[in-house]
């Protein structure tokens, strides 16, 4: 029978929640100069949120300047944090997005008129190039996109944390947020062995992931944090000669619309070539998943694949299980109220912007600036009130 026991700690900042937007946050304080502490409710890099898995999207097919400002951003905090760890973080082999017209001539124009490396070419010129797809109408090409290495910049930004004297607490998980006891917070976790451990800070930065609601419940006005369940799913490639970019489908057909997604994929050394529908999981308890998708969703991914990846293997499919924090509009969340600092809703576009919205948290969490207002509160239609 466990004993229990109990102590404190203080610190500059406590970081609810491990995964890449709290280390990236957890780094950028520490480079700054701020005792941090982490609280993780399971182990770093553990396969039950958002944030584990070899690669994502480095995806700047965007038609908004507050993403493109963002993405320009991150690319060259990317770059850093290689030269800071000696990790290799980025795959730059190129993006493209092919689909609804009026999407592609947007970001195209939008990333022309920032001087990006882009262009714009025909299905007939995309297929000679990436022969195990098709592709629907013209196709734009991000020469300065491709992958993150997921896997890898959790490590990295783990390492910048710890050398800069951050304290990563595992197996901690938070019961209790408390402002009202004094201007800064006091955060109270719970270990299995029957641990309490309370955290005293002068701020708190609540990068909760699929928890966020439950943790801010009475402390906070949210806007709705709907959690999914997705499975996208590697598969074989016929032809190992065969090069692939990271790609996006912004569909057209009824068929996808009728399911609410585009999808995307990239490949990933020693996996295959990942592909998913975007967003078109079954709305879960992060607590309380299947781990698998329906026969429906696995038989509707596979139909996909057979008809436009040529180049696939459609019955060789790896099923993913990851989860999805959305905000309505898709739009993140990141926002500074009294003592805490808010970082959710990524509605799984979040991870290629990570030591950019690191830099964002550390920002808002030390009065430096707020986010950009597309990403706040208010824009989300909820005040800013109780903390």
């Amino acid at each position: 029978m466990a004993i229990s026991s109990s102590h404190t700690l203080r610190a500059d900042r406590v970081i609810v929640g491990g995964g890449a937007m709290g280390l990236a946050a957890a780094a950028e304080l520490t480079r700054r100069g701020l005792s941090v502490v982490v609280l993780e409710q399971y182990d770093l890099h553990h396969p039950l949120g958002a944030s584990h898995g070899a690669t994502r999207n480095f995806n700047n097919a965007y038609a908004e300047a507050d993403y493109l400002d963002l993405f320009d951003e991150s690319r060259d905090l990317w770059h850093e944090l290689e030269r800071e760890t000696g990790r290799s973080l980025l795959g730059l082999h190129g993006l493209i997005t092919h689909g609804d017209p009026e999407a592609i001539a947007a970001s195209h124009a939008a990333l022309v008129a920032r001087g990006a490396a882009v262009e714009l070419i025909s299905p007939e010129e995309a297929a000679s190039r990436w022969t195990g797809m098709r592709f629907e109408g013209d196709t734009l090409v991000g020469q300065d996109a491709g992958v993150v290495k997921s896997a890898e910049a959790l490590c990295a930004l783990e390492e910048v944390a710890k050398r800069g004297g951050a304290l990563i607490r595992t197996q901690n998980r938070v019961r209790e947020i408390d402002t009202s006891s004094g201007p800064g917070v006091t955060v109270v976790a719970d270990t299995p062995q029957g641990e309490t451990v309370t955290v005293i800070a002068a701020g708190a930065v609540v990068a909760g992931g699929a928890w966020t609601t439950p943790l801010l419940a009475g402390i906070i006005e949210l806007p709705k944090l709907t959690v999914t369940e997705e499975h996208p799913a590697h598969f074989a490639v016929r032809d190992t000669a065969a090069v692939w970019p990271s790609f996006n489908h912004i569909a057209r057909s009824d068929w996808v619309q009728a399911r609410g997604g585009n999808i995307y994929g990239m490949p990933t050394p020693g996996e295959g070539v990942k592909v998913g529908f975007h967003a078109v999981g079954e709305t879960v308890d992060p607590d309380h998943r299947t781990f698998a998708a329906t026969a429906e969703k696995r038989r509707e991914l596979r139909d996909y694949v057979a008809e436009w990846f040529p180049g696939l293997d459609p019955d060789s499919g790896v099923e993913i299980s990851c989860t999805y924090t959305s905000t309505d509009s898709g739009d993140f969340l990141l926002d500074r109220v009294g003592p805490l600092t808010i970082a959710a809703g990524f509605s799984g576009h979040g991870f290629k912007f990570v030591p950019g919205i690191g830099r964002l948290l550390a920002d808002a969490s030390t009065e430096v600036a707020l986010p950009p207002e597309r990403f706040r509160l208010a824009a989300h239609g909820v005040g800013r009130s109780r903390a």
